[in-house]
């Protein structure tokens, strides 16, 4: 994930910062606690799309 892009996307729910998980591949929304998939390089920012994070999985950084 390029570091610029990154720096200007936000989640669309909260307007949050986002952290690309490399493992997962997934940008992250601590806040909200939503992964955003990375397809083929390109995030998909939609909330429909999102895996929800269960409280009890933690967010690698």
């Amino acid at each position: 994930m390029d570091k610029k892009l990154l720096e200007i996307l936000a989640c669309p729910l909260c307007k949050g910062e986002l952290v690309h998980d490399r493992k997962a591949n997934e940008l992250i929304c601590r806040l909200d606690r939503l992964a955003f998939p990375v397809t083929d390089g390109i995030p998909v920012m939609l909330v429909s799309e999102a895996r929800e994070l269960p409280p009890t999985e933690e967010i690698d950084t």
